[in-house]
């Protein structure tokens, strides 16, 4: 197995992972009393990361030279990532569920940002392609995420926004 390989493997096992984490605490929220809202682009998000996966995996040579670099930021990142979901705890989630009267989480990076996992995705999507040189990709699928991702902040900012409102008191 080649270094290529290996990282692949490892980002497909990761979100495929993280979707069956996702579906347990989506299952968890909806149990009390929770509210899973309407997302039209999220299939069209799923689309995205798979294909970008499916990019890495088929259109970078498998003997493709790794840079330490890129290879040093992936996993930063993926310490961001963590970072993110234990913040967010049985929160976390692929998907938009509110559960009225939870509070917002403002520990962690949701302290700094508004979006932490939005931004940790993004890097993410930039940088391992990266890791082999495969600029392209990054440039490809940075464009396409970060429209979704745009379109996904907006849905959710406005669920959330009752929320907000109420947090912040009068």
């Amino acid at each position: 197995m080649t270094w290529h390989d290996a990282i692949v493997a490892f980002i497909a096992l990761q979100r495929l992972a993280e979707l069956v984490h996702s579906r347990r605490n989506i299952a968890r929220l909806l149990a009390e009393g929770a509210v899973l809202v309407a997302e039209p682009s999220y299939p069209w998000l799923v689309a995205t990361h798979t294909a970008w996966i499916l990019a890495l995996a088929f259109a970078v040579p498998a003997d493709a030279a790794v840079s330490p670099l890129f290879l040093a930021l992936y996993i930063v990142l993926l310490g961001l990532r963590v970072w993110v979901m234990a913040s967010l705890g049985r929160y976390w989630c692929t998907r938009i569920v509110t559960l009225a009267g939870a509070p917002l989480v403002r520990r962690g990076p949701y302290r700094f940002l508004r979006h932490p996992n939005y931004v940790v995705v993004a890097g993410e999507i930039l940088v391992a392609p990266l890791i082999f040189g495969a600029w392209e990709i990054a440039l490809i699928f940075t464009v396409l995420n970060g429209i979704l991702i745009w379109l996904r902040i907006r849905k959710e900012d406005a669920v959330l926004a009752e929320r907000r409102a109420a947090s912040s008191g009068p």
